[in-house]
């Protein structure tokens, strides 16, 4: 019987829809904790630390763990964590006297489903049998992006026709999308992305300078992207006078869709393209956007600056992960969970450097904005350096088989 991958890539496009909803669900609800549960906005904003830090953790873990007891138990985990950890946001802060104890334990739950979905869905469509596995895993990302975007518009006509106090049904009803989820990774056929023999150890993967130039990559393709997130809605509010709540939703939006196009884009023609130049070129583009924003006195291009930004880092996060799986081909679970380590920290790293500037100038968010210019940079030298070592690295490999070929006198 013919193996159907295709509802594997249902199940994982779902699994990044499920992250984007645990990722952006909880900070639209974080002014409505702040009023019910009487918790401090600088205590609210530990839930989005806590959250990181759990990925991060689940990064290192899954590496060692997925190998030892498969991807396909371990998958299905991160649906019932992420399911189980929505539905818990609507019911444990009233079982508990501090009702932010019951917000943070279900903020480690989905977060442990987060994490593991980021590592593992990756490696499973990779090791499928499809044609175009590059342009493949770029449309694979495209649909965090679209759920970011889902879960932000739905959350907010639901809120204003149910109204916001009714936010508990709608945290179980986003629950369903993973909940539903748990059966298509239980049933669909998943493959590992070594072909079963075991993959390179972490020690191995650093002795490899292809794979520490990636690293750097991805710390600044995560730093870059999300620097500039973080103030999206700030420029909607200076540049067009919107509302702080039509920023806040306006502003990251528009982010996301453009980051999105990016990679439908990448999905729909990658094997037409080059993906080298297709990132140099989304680089420089990046870095233009940090400087447009930062240094333009008109708050427009301004605004220009930022949702073009969203554009530019699209194809970076799987286009590295892209690059490595053909390089490093018995990379395996490692290679996956440290590259989505590396993204994350960037991720909170990045918008904590921009406010730090912001703050030590007088909160001026242009400087701050400049500083974070440094990521961009770095990204384009890295994938400088990058090109020529995969350059190299094929030269050695058709001077190898040449070697091969020719016979021995």
């Amino acid at each position: 019987m013919q193996k159907n991958y295709n509802k594997t890539l249902t199940a994982c496009y779902l699994g990044f829809i499920t992250q984007a909803i645990v990722a952006n669900f909880t900070p639209l609800l974080f002014l409505k904790f702040h009023k019910d549960y009487q918790i401090p906005l600088g205590t609210i904003a530990l839930i989005s630390t806590v959250f990181f830090l759990t990925q991060l953790i689940v990064d290192v873990i899954c590496s060692y763990v997925a190998d030892r007891i498969g991807y396909r138990k371990c998958i299905v985990v991160s649906e019932i964590c992420s399911g189980a950890g929505l539905i818990g946001l609507a019911f444990l802060p009233d079982l508990f006297s501090n009702p932010f104890i019951g917000i943070l334990i279900s903020v480690i739950i989905y977060a442990i489903g987060s994490g593991l979905i980021e590592v593992l869905c990756s490696p499973i469509v990779e090791a499928c049998p499809f044609e175009h596995k590059e342009a493949t895993m770029s449309l694979l990302h495209s649909f965090y992006c679209w759920g970011s975007v889902g879960v932000i518009l739905l959350s907010t006509v639901f809120f204003s026709v149910f109204g916001i106090d009714n936010w508990k049904w709608l945290a179980c009803i986003w629950a369903l999308v993973p909940l539903y989820n748990i059966y298509n990774f239980a049933t669909c056929p998943i493959e590992h992305p070594t072909g079963g023999e075991k993959g390179m150890t972490i020690k191995g993967l650093f002795q490899v300078p292809l794979f520490w130039v990636s690293i750097i990559l991805m710390i600044c393709a995560g730093a870059s992207e999300l620097s500039m997130a973080q103030w999206a809605s700030a420029y909607t509010e200076s540049a067009l006078g919107f509302s702080k709540t039509a920023g806040d939703l306006i502003g990251p939006c528009m982010f996301a869709i453009t980051m999105g196009i990016s990679r439908v884009i990448f999905g729909k023609y990658g094997d037409r393209l080059d993906l080298m130049k297709f990132m140099a070129g989304s680089g420089f583009l990046c870095l233009l956007c940090y400087l447009t924003a930062s240094i333009s006195a008109n708050p427009v291009l301004g605004l220009v600056g930022c949702i073009l930004c969203g554009f530019s880092v699209g194809i970076m996060w799987p286009g590295t992960i892209s690059i490595c799986s053909r390089q490093l081909p018995a990379g395996g679970t490692a290679m996956f969970a440290l590259l989505a380590m590396a993204g994350d920290l960037g991720g909170a790293f990045g918008p904590g450097l921009v406010g730090a500037v912001t703050q030590r100038t007088n909160d001026s968010l242009k400087t701050g904005m400049l500083m974070g210019s440094v990521f961009p940079l770095i990204l384009i030298l890295s994938l400088f350096l990058l090109a020529r070592l995969q350059k190299s690295a094929s030269q050695k490999k058709l001077s190898f088989s040449n070697n091969k070929r020719t016979p021995h006198s």
